[in-house]
């Protein structure tokens, strides 16, 4: 591996440990590189006789490829927008504080409007090393959501149109007049930010980013496939796509 990617003695590479594969030919082989305090993480995968290294994506195709994904995504308990019968559901692993992801915002508005056959689901991947405040407003938008489902997309839709506004030294202040504004008890939402439960629920969304490999935000995944960055025009062709599509592939429930 480091002969093949020129990895010195500087680069730290935890490898493994390895588990069978779709293909009975090869295992799965977890790779974990870190340098100047930055990791990355992937797969590899190494045939059982050890001759063949092969790098890229992997499918089982006697089966729905995108099953894992599904698998790992558990949307229940999480804010939604659209029909929960939805034949397309987009999962967006967003970061308040990312610029980023306010701009999968203003796309998914659109979108909305275009495909209102199709469901939204939020779940929370602050970016904690980089952004000092997402993870107060992923607390803060969970506690709205604990009083009403409705109140979250609102607090929500404050966050990111207000993203250039908000700091560490101001943030708690500036959720505590969006949960006003978006007509929550005050007093419960400042408790709940204090409260264990909300932050509980922040890390399970992360943990299951975590277990997808997303690494940067904003990811969202359309009926189970990936898509880093979330490009309106990639993502109205996976929409497309899906709507199209008979009716026999598996979706997030």
């Amino acid at each position: 591996m480091r002969n093949l990617f020129t990895w010195g003695p500087e680069f730290k590479v935890r490898l493994g440990p390895m588990s069978p594969s779709v293909s009975p030919y090869f295992y799965v082989v977890p790779i974990n590189v870190t340098i100047n305090d930055h990791t990355d993480t992937g797969t590899v995968y190494v045939s059982k006789d050890g001759k063949i290294f092969l790098r890229g994506d992997m499918y089982d195709m006697s089966s729905n490829p995108f099953a894992d994904n599904l698998a790992h995504l558990n949307i229940e308990g999480n804010p939604t927008q659209g029909p929960a019968n939805a034949p397309v559901t987009i999962i967006e692993f967003s970061d308040f504080e990312c610029p980023h992801c306010r701009e999968l915002f203003h796309t998914l508005k659109t979108i909305e409007t275009q495909y209102p056959q199709v469901r939204v689901v939020f779940k929370d991947f602050p970016l904690t090393q980089i952004h000092p405040w997402t993870e107060s407003a992923a607390i803060g938008a969970r506690c709205a959501y604990m009083q009403s489902a409705a109140a979250f997309w609102t607090l929500h839709d404050s966050i990111f149109e207000n993203q250039d506004l908000i700091s560490p030294e101001n943030v708690w202040d500036k959720l505590t007049v969006f949960a006003s504004k978006a007509g929550l008890d005050t007093q419960a939402f400042k408790e709940c930010m204090s409260s264990p439960e909300a932050k509980n629920a922040v890390e399970a969304n992360r943990a299951d980013g975590e277990a997808l490999n997303i690494s940067s935000t904003p990811t969202v995944f359309v009926n189970g496939r990936m898509l880093v960055g979330g490009d309106k025009a990639p993502l109205e062709q996976y929409i497309k796509y899906e709507l199209a599509s008979p009716p026999h592939k598996s979706t997030a429930k």
